[in-house]
């Protein structure tokens, strides 16, 4: 089926061809970031380095945010939670384990997802969580994408859910 712009019209570009008229031209080509591309000016957490790749700053994404978690070897990340942000996480290297408090059962557990290259991990909004590399010699590289269009990043001092604000 055929794309119809919300306002029913349909503009010419430069190079004749007939779009819908409210896409601008920034939205109708294709956006490459190449790995000297990423920005690490973004919400950080102790432990470990976020780097933006595809988001409103870097891209002019609208409700998107890609990028890569580097964890150093021995080191664990703060505690913290992306707000309502949905998060999908994919393993690109290392062992990283992904830490949160599991609180559905009698007891809240501290409950521990140990991963490797290929895995996927899904967080929630708003669960504290954090995320550990073992591994002595090697660091954990992930690869995350958000329902936003920016990094919501809430650092906390704990995995409970006492200082989530919803």
């Amino acid at each position: 089926m055929p794309v119809q712009p919300s306002d029913g019209g349909f503009v010419r570009t430069p190079s004749g061809v007939l779009v819908p008229g409210d896409i601008d031209p920034f939205h109708r080509t294709l956006h490459h970031v190449a790995p000297g591309g990423l920005i690490g000016q973004t919400s950080q957490t102790s432990g470990m380095k976020r780097l933006e790749a595809v988001s409103g700053k870097t891209v002019g994404a609208r409700n998107l945010w890609m990028g890569q978690t580097h964890v150093a070897a021995s080191t664990s990340s703060g505690d913290h939670h992306h707000g309502a942000s949905e998060t999908a996480i994919y393993v690109v290297s290392g062992n990283p384990v992904f830490v949160f408090l599991d609180v559905e059962g009698d007891e809240p557990v501290v409950h521990r997802i140990r991963t490797g290259p290929g895995d996927y991990v899904f967080v929630p909004p708003f669960v504290p969580h954090r995320e550990e590399n073992p591994d002595p010699d090697s660091e954990a590289v992930v690869v995350i994408a958000r329902t936003t269009q920016e990094a919501i990043v809430v650092n906390l001092d704990g995995l409970d859910w006492s200082a989530v604000r919803l």
